[in-house]
C-alpha cells in the first residue's frame, strides 16, 4: 500500500514539473541563440518555403514559354503554307522566323534589271501594275542632290528566269 501511495505523489509532482520546464525547453525563435537547435529548425523551414516558392514560379515560367513557343511554332507553320501555296514565292528559299508572335522573314530572290528611267516626281505611272511580278525600286534623282531632289530614277526588275510580256499599248 504504501508503493500506490508513493506512485500517487510521484506522478503528479513529475507532470506538474514537466508541464513547467517545457516553456524553459522551448525557445523563443526571435531570442534563440544562432546556432541552436530552434534557430535551425526556424532557418529550414524559411529555405523550404523559399525552395517552393522557387519552384512554383519555375513551373509557371516553364508553362508560359511553352505556351509561347507552342503558339509561334502554330503561326510559323501557318506562314510557311502560305509562302509554300503562293505563286510569288513559289521555288524561293525564304526563312520564316517567329519570336513571342513577331514574325520575321529571310530570303533571296534574283531578279534581272528590265529597265531604268528618270522621272519627274509626280509621275505616278511608273508604280502601275504590269503583266508579272516585278519589282520597282524609286530613288531620287540625281544622287548626289540634297533635300526635294527634281527628278526621280526608276529601275524595273522582275524575277530572274521570267521574261517580260510587252503590254498591248
Amino acid at each position: 500500500m504504501n508503493n500506490s501511495l508513493g506512485l500517487k505523489i510521484i506522478v503528479p509532482i513529475l507532470v506538474l514539473g514537466m508541464s513547467a520546464a517545457t516553456p524553459i525547453f522551448a525557445e523563443d525563435q526571435d531570442t534563440a541563440p544562432p546556432g541552436s537547435a530552434s534557430s535551425s529548425m526556424h532557418k529550414a523551414g524559411e529555405s523550404m518555403e523559399n525552395a517552393a516558392s522557387s519552384t512554383g514560379e519555375a513551373v509557371k515560367d516553364t508553362y508560359h514559354g511553352t505556351v509561347t513557343a507552342l503558339t509561334d511554332t502554330k503561326i510559323t507553320a501557318k506562314v510557311k503554307h502560305a509562302l509554300h501555296e503562293a505563286e510569288l514565292t513559289e521555288g524561293g528559299d525564304i526563312d520564316v522566323d517567329t519570336v513571342a508572335g513577331v514574325v520575321t522573314l529571310h530570303g533571296t530572290y534574283e531578279y534581272t534589271v528590265d529597265s531604268s528611267e528618270t522621272v519627274d516626281p509626280d509621275a505616278t505611272q511608273v508604280m502601275e501594275s504590269r503583266d508579272r511580278d516585278e519589282l520597282t525600286l524609286i530613288t531620287c534623282y540625281p544622287f548626289y542632290f540634297v533635300g526635294s531632289a527634281p527628278k526621280r530614277f526608276i529601275v524595273h526588275a522582275g524575277v530572274a528566269g521570267d521574261t517580260l510580256t510587252p503590254s498591248p499599248d
